[in-house]
């Protein structure tokens, strides 16, 4: 595997299955620069998904014009209750590929979206979707066999320990550490560790607020966050998720310097973590995360855990557009962003019974405003819609 992959969710035309007559012939010619220029800088690893829109169709005729050697091709396909079901979507991501012919193989598999124990369930058990793509493996059509996840840790680490993955793509990058004992884990396990999206859930580094541009100077914030997960043990790849050739170019950036990572990366992180300790505070920073109910066992689904983090990431980055559209996924991502945001705080959910459930909460008293302050910051589409009803 190359320290960089080319992730294929931002260079699609159109997020639907677009059928071969529509792709337009500009958006092609993009990818295919694309794919030319990612090729000649070594990021020979290509990875896609079976609903990534009409990426794995584009992709098929253009991987045909290139004989690299190295390539490395992994796509991803959903578990479902129905094994068969499963099987039916794993070969038409073979033919979207082009891969549906006798000699058609994938080198990496992934279990797509490992979320919840349903999904692993689904997943893991007898006859389930692991054993169809184990025995497409054992005909020689698939290589290594992994899986991808936005769960909370305890389901990741049961994915780890049941000893039938090969790698893992998790999350994971300076805003967002809580998989570390995933990767140590996987470790123990004898995965690959390849980190998924650094660059846009990783705080939409791609249009990055003023504060964290000064506060990563002289570096921009997509090679600091690069040089910070290359350079963690345990992990050997990151996602570039790259909608065009110039887009590789922070990237490339951070591999040249990652030998210089120990010089350059202390100071920079210092001044990160001394921004956050001015805008929060150390009591905040040492206890925010104590006595929170999950967001299944909090009035109205509020995921506590998770809105407490976007404030956080606001006050001590100004990171307004990312925690805006993590925000509003809360109530509609399903099990890839589960949990409800706080617009209905006072429309359904009332402070009172917000901090019933917080009472082993040093921050019980304080939370209901915290939210409201977040929530007319970047939030209101939900309440607006409440109030209207």
């Amino acid at each position: 595997m190359p320290v960089l992959s080319l992730g294929g969710m931002r260079f699609q035309q159109s997020w639907s299955d677009l059928e071969s007559s529509a792709i337009e012939a500009s958006s092609q010619a993009n990818l295919g620069a694309l794919l030319e220029a990612a090729e000649a800088a070594g990021l020979h690893h290509i990875e896609t998904a079976r609903h990534y829109g009409s990426s794995e169709r584009q992709l098929a005729p253009l991987l045909g014009r290139s004989a690299d050697p190295k390539r490395i091709l992994q796509s991803k396909v959903p578990p479902q209750a129905d094994p068969l079901a499963f099987e039916a979507e794993l070969a038409t991501s073979f033919s979207r590929l082009g891969l549906d012919h006798p000699r058609g193989r994938l080198d990496l598999l992934a279990i797509h979206g490992v979320n919840n124990a349903e999904l692993l369930e689904q997943t893991l058990q007898a006859g389930g979707c692991l054993e169809v793509a184990e025995r497409w493996r054992d005909q020689g059509r698939i290589g290594a066999i992994g899986f991808s996840t936005h769960a909370p840790l305890p389901i990741i680490l049961a994915a780890i320990s049941s000893d039938r993955f090969d790698y893992v793509n998790l999350h994971w990058y300076y805003i967002q550490q809580q998989n570390g004992p995933a990767i140590e884990a996987a470790t123990a396990h004898d995965m690959g560790v390849f980190v998924i999206s650094p660059t846009d859930k990783g705080g939409h580094l791609h249009t990055p607020s003023a504060r964290l541009l000064e506060l990563c100077a002289p570096l921009h914030p997509i090679v600091v966050n690069d040089l910070f997960c290359l350079s963690a043990p345990g992990i050997h790849t990151i996602s570039v998720g790259a909608a065009r050739p110039e887009d590789l170019a922070l990237h490339l950036e951070a591999v040249a310097l990652l030998n210089q990572a120990g010089d350059l990366l202390p100071p920079i992180l210092a001044r990160l973590a001394a921004a956050r300790r001015a805008a929060l505070g150390e009591a905040w920073i040492n206890s925010w995360q104590q006595g929170l109910p999950a967001w299944q066992d909090t009035p109205g689904q509020i995921n506590l855990p998770v809105l407490l983090w976007l404030h956080d990431l606001l006050e001590a980055y100004g990171l307004e557009g990312f925690c805006r559209a993590r925000y509003g996924l809360l109530g509609q991502g399903g099990h890839w962003f589960a949990g409800a945001n706080a617009d209905a705080l006072d429309h359904g959910v009332d402070g009172a019974e917000l901090r019933s459930v917080l009472g082993d909460s040093p921050w019980a008293e304080e939370i209901p405003d915290l939210l409201r302050r977040l929530r007319g910051r970047i939030g209101g589409q939900t309440l607006q819609r409440l109030q209207n009803k």
